[in-house]
């Protein structure tokens, strides 16, 4: 792997420059009917795809650093990961749209689509260059499958 920074720290560092952005930016303040409660919405299903990503790794037996994809020791490709190759990262993204709504800055969604775009360049895809190497073939039909996101 090309970079060893773990995701949850580039969660976090996406984090507060989405609370710089809302706090320093003078414009693209928001509010709607629902706000909350779409926010609060979002976080449960990020806890729950979370947590369900994270039980069937541990189900495998299989590392959860994503750090060392190359220690992974079987490919789950059940529940959750039948429809998403990146359900723990899916979670995060989720709870920084509902933070970017507790926020209330219509910027934020670009600091969300920010994150995203770094997680597939230098996280995902080494993560996926790394599967090849250990699963093959199996992994390569599984990219074609399931989708990366949703």
């Amino acid at each position: 792997m090309k970079l060893k920074i773990p995701p949850i720290l580039i969660f976090l560092i996406f984090f507060g420059l989405m609370y710089l952005l809302a706090t320093f930016l003078p414009f693209g303040y928001f509010d709607f009917f629902g706000r909350r409660y779409l926010m609060v919405g979002l976080s449960g299903l990020a806890f729950l795809i979370g947590a369900i990503a994270l039980l069937h790794f541990y189900r495998a037996k299989t590392t959860v650093d994503p750090t060392l994809p190359s220690k992974a020791s079987s490919l789950v490709t059940t529940g959750l990961y039948s429809y998403t190759r990146n359900p723990m990262y899916l979670a995060l993204l989720l709870v920084l749209l509902a933070w970017g709504l507790w926020l209330g800055n219509a910027f934020n969604t670009l600091a969300a689509a920010g994150f995203v775009g770094y997680m597939n360049k230098f996280q995902i895809l080494p993560e996926e260059k790394a599967l090849t190497t250990l699963f093959g073939k199996e992994y390569q039909q599984y990219c074609v499958q399931v989708r990366r996101w949703f």
